[in-house]
């Protein structure tokens, strides 16, 4: 089944500026290694050297965060599933003046 994914505006540029991507899946997983294959370069920014998830990298199954997701990456898709990677953002002053 089809299932589309909203890419974040820093990881664009690996996914030829589109926005979204769709990919055919059936879980969260298989949808995240099928949009790595199509665009190799988002590997390395989504997973880790173990193949797991960056711990900076959020994935929503809708509006739920799949890490509290029953099967986590090995969630069913239906159809109207979407998932959003959301990178998460530190910095700022850092308690600088």
């Amino acid at each position: 089944m089809a299932v589309e994914i909203a890419i974040p505006t820093a990881l664009r540029s690996f996914t030829g500026g589109a926005a979204t991507v769709e990919v055919d899946a059936a879980t969260v997983g298989e949808a995240l290694g099928r949009l790595t294959t199509d665009h190799p370069q988002l590997q390395k920014h989504l997973r880790g050297p173990d193949g797991k998830l960056r711990s900076f990298v959020n994935v929503y199954l809708n509006d739920e965060d799949i890490r509290f997701v029953d099967g986590g990456e090995g969630a069913t898709l239906k159809a109207g599933d979407s998932l959003i990677i959301v990178p998460s953002i530190a910095g700022g002053a850092g308690g600088r003046p």
